[in-house]
């Protein structure tokens, strides 16, 4: 389906007042040469609304109700969204993956609870930091003719506030 200011209100917005998240989103999709359709605008607006990173599958449950929104639409429009660095992949400790809007263009860290699997986002100053140390390293394999650098960085350990049953069990699992 191709889209029209008459039928998409969102395609109306000039990417040079852009400055809600959808509306950075929008800039953004616009900038690549990307159509800017229902199904887009609706996964970019549930991503938005998610404070943690999500699955494709979450992501799919968000948007119940949306009969423009099938799972391997979800699939896509994330890979596309990916290739753009509008969204972040990362992990939970068993390899399932999960999406994060990001619309600054900053990578953030985590680290994901082993127990429970909850993610917590770390504090700037310790990202600031990772991101110093892991621009050196790019920057050593750039020089040594590397191209399209890239990383992944996640975090994994059990919570000061997890269950000491649950966190003894997980020791002892890892041991066998």
């Amino acid at each position: 389906m191709i889209e029209t200011p008459e039928s998409n209100p969102v395609a109306t917005t000039s990417s040079s007042t852009a400055g809600t998240p959808i509306e950075v989103a929008v800039a953004r999709l616009r900038g690549a040469g990307l159509r800017i359709t229902q199904p887009r605008i609706a996964i970019l607006n549930a991503l938005i609304r998610r404070e943690q990173p999500a699955s494709i599958e979450q992501i799919h449950n968000d948007l119940k109700g949306n009969t423009f929104c099938d799972l391997v639409t979800v699939y896509r429009c994330l890979a596309a969204f990916e290739e753009l660095g509008l969204v972040r992949r990362c992990f939970f400790h068993n390899g399932t993956s999960l999406w994060q809007i990001n619309l600054a263009g900053e990578t953030t860290y985590h680290v994901v609870c082993k127990v429970s699997n909850t993610m917590e986002q770390l504090d700037p100053q310790t990202s600031a930091e990772l991101n110093v140390a892991i621009k050196q390293v790019e920057d050593v394999l750039k020089s040594r003719g590397y191209k399209d650098v890239g990383h992944m960085v996640e975090f994994f350990a059990v919570s000061p506030g997890a269950k000491a049953d649950a966190t003894a069990s997980l020791a002892g699992a890892e041991t066998h």
